[in-house]
């Protein structure tokens, strides 16, 4: 068995980024952009009104009086210069007129025909924005998950098209004859398919298209037939099929397609029976049967494998511990790393972290209501409530 360490190592090692496309904006969304985006042009691209109100020149006093000679609107600027003692009408947005240094708020002034008079009390703020207050043309921004906020400033940036990394292709597989789909019938001796759903949901979430592909059965040929199914994607997941059992196929059927298995079975619980490799040109990891193994290794093994996919820098891929403070004692771990199904609190600077009581890798309940995972290294003692502890978020 290698370490958790050595296993995400290995993991990282069959994936590496995809290359960039051109998106519309409609699709840029949650995508990962790995290259600075380059504004052309400035924002404003000219000394815009910021209120609505009266465009003057100089620093006016209560009782000033002027004439208004233009109007200028958002779309429409006043072609006109203004000189002392002039002024034009201006709503949010409209470029500045020649010669203009203020913006008199239209609550702030009287008006009689063509005639305003500044009042008592007035605002003295010059309500301008000045050309490129917000960005200049060249002004960049950074690689990052691009967000509904970032999607406007690319748009205003004048970008057409956004370069992403292309999305890492998953093609996740249930083995198992014990498997049904969500609202089949399953027989006596049959359970629900679930692993796949989380996973796709995962997978999803952290950037990946995903493709669900039919239950593998227990048999040579049915694995072998859904196998083929998933040559064109990147990753491969597989659930169950990855032990030692007389029905545990996945190994066997990987092999005689070609896999380049870079190992098998890990230090850690749940999740010990993990495998990954080299299948064409797919990674393959194969994730434990059981359900709690499979969601807790995606978030160790898969999700990282997706983000190294995509790109994201090297701090941003494997999933970061954080501190807590354990409430209860718990013994010690063994040769194995363990990873706790765990409810927070928050309480102070750091949070509490409770594990649960039941850890069995079977319990989708307590899967359910856990929002952390509390991290136990291998060899570690006995542990008292108080101490400190890390743990990975769910």
């Amino acid at each position: 068995m290698i370490s958790v360490e050595q296993a995400l190592a290995e993991c990282l090692a069959l994936v590496a980024p995809l290359p960039v496309e051109n998106v519309p904006f409609a699709q840029a969304c949650g995508r990962y952009m790995p290259q600075p985006a380059r504004a052309m042009r400035d924002q404003p691209p000219f000394a815009a009104s910021a209120m609505d109100g009266y465009a003057v020149q100089g620093d006016p006093a209560p009782g000033d009086r002027f004439t208004v000679v233009g109007e200028a609107g958002a779309g429409h600027a006043w072609q006109g210069t203004l000189g002392p003692l002039q002024a034009a009408r201006i709503f949010t947005g409209a470029p500045l007129p020649a010669g203009a240094t203020r913006v008199l708020l239209q609550e702030d002034v009287t008006r009689d025909g063509d005639i305003i008079t500044l009042s008592e009390g007035a605002d003295t703020n010059t309500h301008i924005r000045p050309a490129g207050q917000d960005f200049r043309a060249g002004d960049t921004l950074s690689p990052r998950l691009l967000r509904p906020n970032d999607l406007a400033l690319l748009a205003a940036m004048n970008i057409a098209k956004v370069p992403v990394t292309r999305r890492p292709v998953v093609a996740i597989i249930a083995t198992g004859d014990e498997l049904v789909m969500p609202g089949d019938t399953p027989g006596p001796d049959q359970i629900i398919a679930s692993n796949s759903f989380t996973l796709k949901a995962l997978a999803e979430e952290a950037g990946a298209e995903v493709r669900l592909l039919p239950i593998a059965r227990d048999s040579v040929d049915s694995l072998t037939y859904v196998l083929g199914l998933a040559q064109d994607a990147e990753i491969i997941v597989t659930t169950g099929g990855a032990s030692v059992g007389d029905h545990d196929l996945v190994a066997q059927v990987a092999g005689n397609l070609g896999l380049q298995r870079a190992f098998w079975k890990i230090a850690m619980r749940p999740g010990k029976p993990l495998m990954a490799g080299r299948l064409g040109r797919a990674a393959l990891l194969g994730l434990p049967g059981n359900p709690v193994s499979a969601v807790v290794c995606a978030h160790l093994f898969l999700l990282p494998m997706i983000r190294a996919s995509l790109g994201l820098p090297e701090d941003a891929i494997a999933p970061k511990p954080r501190p807590a403070i354990l409430t209860q004692d718990t013994g010690p771990t063994g040769p194995r790393a363990h990873y706790m199904r765990a409810r927070l609190t928050q309480t102070g600077s750091l949070p509490q972290i409770t594990p649960f009581d039941r850890q069995d890798s079977s319990l989708l309940s307590i899967l359910s209501s856990a929002d952390a995972l509390l991290i136990r290294p291998a060899g570690d003692g006995p542990r008292r409530a108080g101490d400190s502890v890390t743990y990975l978020p769910l």
